[in-house]
């Protein structure tokens, strides 16, 4: 005899085959939707398989091509240093590939020398290769090459945004890339070859050549809640190639927190192959603003285009909106060091009614992380051109020198693979930005570096005092005193005699500059930058070290100083006024991280720092724009020293800074020209000062553990 059903299990049976249905019918609705009336299939004669693979097979001709077998490595023997053809008369450059040109120009790897080069790019636009669009560039094939070092393509770099044509889009350039690699958009992985080819992501011509627009993430709160689950606003295609998945995103529309609007209302006959729900679906599409559903929605769906890139992807990571991609075959960009599966969520096209319990299976701190991990991709490699190409370059040196190349944890870690320089270390621990990830600490010893600039003349002068109250401090590891005076090096008797190793280095170039060089006696971690007229006690540098101990990514110090907006005059402005706040410590007596001087020597440009030396002033303040560039923090000011610059001014050596007339208005100067090299003013304000415990306290002074500083 059958056990009878309850009418709950009744019920559970019903809503449970009521799903199922559901789901079978959703399935072949989306099935249909490739063979209903406008489907490309039997609008259009699309080429055959093998027509296709004819193309593929003639412009990747040497699809098999690895950095081992098409690269020349003996071309880079002297450094990895890239070459840009000088442009052929009635050379038409978009404004886009000047972008790209200017970056490449601008940046470390630049020479203006061919013998040099390891790497050569094209003058020649090859970033549009459609050839219905007004920027494609006639006779490529023939231009390319006759160019005297073209040799197919060896150690070349071609950049491509737009390949093919309407309606197939087929991933034809026009011309063969031979030998040479390719930095492309929308990479096919049939097409990519792997660890040769570079993926980039499609951006527009409005893309900033530097700096960029910053990411929208404003909240870092759990949970992090948006109004929308998941939204997506773009055109519908009736006809070609990139039709079908966006055809059928009406499905998983609800009206409710899943909001995908798209429109058939684009091109010029779009109202002769408009279909049933075209009308229908630009009345909805009409209603959202598009801003406003990407800055309220926790997902955003990336559907394939005409292309599989689109640019709807940097806009969702831009607006800290989780990207769905739904591309089947789309080589991610940067896929090569980019760990996407910590930024994105990547769908299959054929799944598509699996999209909303995919995204609402995502719990809550994942949400949050993988959000996070946006902004941090957005702002490292993507919100300007100029980070585009370099991440690129960047890429193929460290394959040029994979003994000497970044690994995962530095391209997937704040501040990113463009900070972190694997000449300096390949060991994460070795770098200030990974101690709390790797759970280490820095050495617990500093090297005091002073910058020496007027004659020793007594046993009574300035530097002679600071080396004695420097290195009585039991933190001090070595005491370095870089000579960058006109006058002879004074001979060993005449420095005091210390605790710890005095080591004195002379200048080769006496240059401002040259006082962040980063010298092999430098071995700990830590660096008490010094000017000789700095006014210190022990009790100062112990303390400040301690607090630099906690913070070691920061610059920690005692003189601060801020900058400002000038609307008057449309310029930053830089004040040395007492105020609540400050955005920069100078680094006439500050802690940071030694690696900053090898960033500082390497990094900022060459014309940068001959514009520093020039003037023999600000150093410091271009010191602290490239610590805040990376850390995104301002610097830490300890406890209050007023004497200090008044200290200095008194010193009344006439080759004091402080004393030239004109300093001040150097400085003004400075700040916009760093801040127009980065396209950003990174420094930030901060209110935060940090003493000692027990501080101007009202208890006996023998509780307290660094005395002297009250009563300075």
């Amino acid at each position: 005899m059958q056990p009878q059903t309850s009418k709950a299990q009744e019920a559970l049976i019903q809503r449970n085959t009521h799903r199922y249905v559901q789901n079978v019918l959703h399935t072949i609705a989306l099935f249909l939707v490739c063979f209903q009336e406008d489907s490309p299939q039997l609008h259009h004669q699309h080429t055959s398989p093998r027509e296709r693979r004819a193309i593929r097979d003639n412009i990747y001709k040497n699809k098999r091509c690895r950095m081992e077998t098409c690269f020349d490595f003996s071309r880079c023997q002297s450094g990895f240093r890239v070459y840009i053809y000088p442009p052929q008369r009635g050379d038409e450059i978009s404004e886009t590939y000047q972008k790209i040109l200017t970056s490449i120009e601008g940046s470390r790897f630049h020479t203006t020398d061919p013998s040099k080069a390891c790497l050569f790019v094209l003058a020649v636009d090859t970033l549009d290769r459609d050839q219905l669009s007004a920027q494609y560039v006639q006779n490529v094939r023939s231009r390319i090459q006759s160019l005297p070092t073209w040799g197919d393509g060896r150690n070349h770099l071609i950049f491509n945004l737009y390949s093919g044509t309407w309606p197939d889009y087929t991933e034809d350039l026009g011309f063969e890339v031979g030998q040479a690699m390719l930095a492309k958009a929308s990479a096919d992985v049939v097409n990519f070859r792997p660890n040769f080819d570079i993926s980039i992501p499609l951006f527009s011509k409005d893309h900033p050549l530097k700096g960029g627009g910053i990411g929208y993430l404003t909240l870092n709160d759990v949970p992090p809640s948006r109004k929308y689950l998941l939204v997506f606003k773009g055109k519908r295609y009736l006809t070609g190639i990139g039709s079908e998945t966006r055809n059928a995103l009406y499905h998983i529309h609800n009206g409710d927190d899943i909001i995908l609007l798209t429109t058939c209302k684009h091109g010029k006959d779009w109202e002769k192959h408009k279909d049933s729900r075209c009308d229908r679906d630009n009345e909805e599409y009409s209603k959202f603003d598009y801003q406003e559903l990407l800055h309220n929605s926790s997902f955003c769906l990336v559907p394939r285009g005409r292309r599989l890139g689109s640019f709807r992807f940097l806009e969702a990571l831009q607006a800290a909106c989780i990207p769905v991609i739904l591309s089947n075959g789309w080589e991610l960009p940067f896929s090569e060091v980019i760990d996407w599966r910590k930024a994105a969520i990547i769908g299959d096209e054929r799944l598509l009614l699996q999209v909303p319990s995919i995204t609402r299976s995502v719990g809550r701190d994942r949400i949050l992380a993988l959000r996070q991990q946006t902004q941090f991709l957005w702002d490292a490699y993507f919100s300007s051109v100029a980070k585009i190409v370099l991440t690129t370059l960047e890429v193929i040196q460290d394959r040029v020198d994979s003994l000497v190349s970044r690994n995962r944890l530095l391209w997937n870690s704040l501040p990113g693979g463009l900070y972190a320089f694997p000449q300096y270390s390949t060991d994460p621990a070795q770098f200030p930005f990974y101690y709390a990830v790797l759970g280490k600490s820095p050495t617990q010893q500093f090297t005091a570096v002073i910058h020496t600039v007027t004659p020793l003349q007594s046993q009574i002068s300035p530097v002679v005092k600071l080396i004695i109250g420097v290195a009585k401090s039991k933190f001090c590891a070595q005491i370095v005193v870089l000579w960058n005076c006109d006058k002879p090096l004074p001979p060993r008797n005449k420095w005091p005699s210390t605790s710890v190793p005095l080591t004195v280095i002379e200048g080769q170039t006496k240059t401002m500059s040259s006082r962040f060089f980063p010298h092999d006696v430098i071995v700990t971690d830590a660096v008490l930058s010094l000017d000789e007229d700095s006014v210190l006690s022990t009790n100062e540098v112990d303390f400040a070290f301690i607090v630099w101990q906690s913070f070691p990514e920061r610059i920690v110090g005692y003189p601060a100083r801020s900058h400002y907006w000038d609307g008057s005059r449309s310029r930053w402005g830089y004040t040395s006024k007492w105020t609540n706040d400050y955005s920069m410590v100078l680094t006439g007596a500050a802690f940071y991280h030694r690696y900053y001087h090898y960033l500082f020597t390497h990094h900022v440009p060459p014309s940068l720092l001959t514009t520093v030396d020039r003037m023999a002033n600000c150093e410091d303040i271009l010191m602290n724009f490239l610590v805040s560039a990376v850390t995104k923090q301002p610097p830490i000011k300890v406890t209050q020293k007023k004497q200090y610059k008044e200290t200095m001014m008194s010193q009344g050596s006439k080759a004091s800074r402080w004393a030239d007339p004109d300093h001040f208005a150097q400085r003004q100067t400075c700040m916009n020209a760093f801040s127009h090299w980065l396209g950003f003013m990174p420094l930030v304000h901060s209110q935060m000062r940090l003493d000692p415990v027990l501080f101007r306290d009202q208890v006996s002074i023998l509780r307290k553990k660094y005395r002297d500083i009250e009563r300075l």
